[in-house]
């Protein structure tokens, strides 16, 4: 049995007021949810180099398979869909351009879907659009064409930029009469210098075919102080439903068959030669490493691998 004694009966009263005022105090639990939030920019050492990926947007889509794997069954896109904790009826994408730092130049790979977006990301990693040197367009889509002219419809977003694109992109979107080149690129047609297969817009950058997705799509492989990074754009558009099944057809691709050899040529060389890559529709910040697995390959983000300096 416990005695209560004459102190203990004091030090209850006491604590009473304070009891009191708790119980009437706001729940935390009552602030106002915040919504959902991502960051716009993120930075990381290559060698010498500086690379920042930048969140130009990100939107929600409903029936995925619609745009990817158009040609499996919806079996199948569903059990490889639930394998990988994913749901069926809408997809998440992401817009990344990304912006190297050589020490020299300021180079930045595509546009996003407009000015206004990628402007924001680049404002939010302290850069201004008249610090960008280089501007080479991987292709000519226009979520990645779409921030070459501001809001106003009229003023270059990177005023004091070259642009460098594949000659074999830039030609077939020239005789296409497609309104997005047509009100973002040719403007610009004369500040445009032209690469194949091996060429460089600038030194430690090399352009590399990756035909399929567009007519001349291009992917870029970055390299300083032996360290390297493949910028891949759009080789692969779903880290799952393209990278796993890379014989899986996605919508916007051109030419389908060359695309999913395109995909398995070049996440096969990723994979051998262990090169990190961002892909412009992966997850952001879009960074990771592939791995062999079945007939595709296994998407493994980077954690710390690239953050750690010396």
């Amino acid at each position: 049995m416990t005695t209560l004694t004459r102190r203990h009966a004091l030090l209850s009263a006491a604590a009473l007021p304070f009891a009191a005022s708790l119980s009437s105090s706001p729940a935390l639990a009552k602030a106002e949810p915040q919504g959902v939030s991502v960051p716009l920019h993120n930075r990381f050492k290559l060698g010498a180099f500086e690379v920042t990926a930048l969140l130009a947007g990100t939107r929600t889509g409903d029936k995925p398979q619609e745009t990817f794997g158009t040609n499996a069954s919806p079996e199948d896109f569903a059990a490889l869909s639930a394998a990988n904790f994913l749901p069926t009826d809408r997809s998440q994408n992401f817009f990344t351009p990304t912006l190297v730092n050589t020490g020299a130049e300021l180079v930045l790979f595509d546009t996003g879907l407009s000015a206004e977006g990628t402007l924001a990301a680049l404002t939010a990693a302290g850069i201004t659009p008249d610090q960008v040197d280089v501007v080479v367009l991987t292709h000519m889509h226009g979520d990645h064409i779409g921030g070459l002219i501001d809001a106003d419809g009229l003023t270059p977003t990177f005023a004091n930029a070259r642009y460098v694109t594949g000659s074999a992109e830039h030609n077939y979107w020239a005789g296409a009469a497609n309104e997005g080149f047509d009100k973002n690129v040719k403007p610009l047609n004369d500040k445009f210098t032209f690469l194949e297969d091996g060429g460089s817009p600038i030194s430690g950058i090399t352009a590399m075919a990756a035909f399929g997705h567009s007519p001349g799509h291009m992917v870029y492989m970055v390299e300083s102080n032996g360290q390297r990074l493949a910028i891949t754009a759009d080789t692969a558009n779903h880290y799952v439903w393209s990278l796993q099944k890379p014989d899986w057809e996605v919508r916007f691709d051109a030419d389908k068959a060359a695309a999913a050899a395109t995909r398995k040529r070049v996440f096969g060389m990723i994979a051998a030669d262990k090169i990190p890559f961002i892909g412009y529709h992966m997850p952001f910040p879009a960074l990771g490493f592939v791995e062999p697995m079945g007939d595709g390959f296994r998407y493994v983000p980077v954690s710390y691998q690239l953050m750690m300096e010396g």
